[in-house]
């Protein structure tokens, strides 16, 4: 077998093993995110970073619910760095945008954040500051969740099927199930452009 032919097998695999019932979880919590008027703060770092990003314009376009990414002020991020320490980058980022019951953070990792190891220790406090503020919480996380799984009101562990490729398997996935959701008929609010276009020749 060859390694595309392995990896696309592995990812067959990871679809077959995810637990709809803990995405059908998430979406009920952003269901109740958007009915109460609250927001959505996606967060992440790295490759997940980037995927809150393209995700806050999804929920933002397709389902109406009002998402920021911190990570999209690179200006703020790395003054915070710089003057503050990483650890309370989005902590101190979600006091500022007083961050409410009514709101949700969504959270993608690969780890879900570890003090013990100093893995992302800046998503811990941010969800330690939601749970205080008692916001909703959710996640989709790879290998054993780490903190968010812990915490979280609704998490989606994207499986281990090869410990090789966790991260990947993990990134990847968090684009699959975000699509999901915002596809979602309990969220989807308009339609998305080329489905409009489809009886167009």
């Amino acid at each position: 077998m060859t390694f595309t032919q392995q990896f696309l097998r592995e990812v067959s695999e990871v679809v077959r093993k995810i637990d709809a019932a803990a995405v059908d979880r998430l979406v009920a919590l952003l269901v109740q995110t958007r009915t109460s008027g609250g927001r959505l703060f996606i967060l992440g770092v790295g490759g997940s970073a980037g995927n809150a990003s393209h995700a806050v314009n999804d929920f933002r376009k397709i389902t109406g619910i009002e998402a920021y990414a911190p990570t999209d002020n690179v200006s703020e991020l790395t003054a915070r760095t710089n003057d503050e320490g990483w650890a309370t980058v989005f902590e101190r980022w979600l006091r500022v945008s007083r961050l409410r019951p009514d709101d949700m953070l969504l959270i993608f990792s690969v780890g879900g954040g570890n003090l013990e190891n100093n893995v992302s220790p800046n998503l811990v406090e941010a969800l330690k500051y939601a749970r205080e503020v008692g916001a909703k919480v959710g996640g989709i996380v790879g290998r054993d969740g780490g903190y968010t799984a812990r915490v979280a009101d609704a998490c989606v562990l994207v499986p281990v099927v090869n410990t090789a490729h966790i991260t990947p398997h993990s990134e990847a996935f968090q684009a699959v199930i975000w699509h999901l959701l915002v596809s979602h008929p309990d969220l989807k609010a308009v339609e998305t452009k080329w489905e409009s276009m489809s009886g167009i020749k």
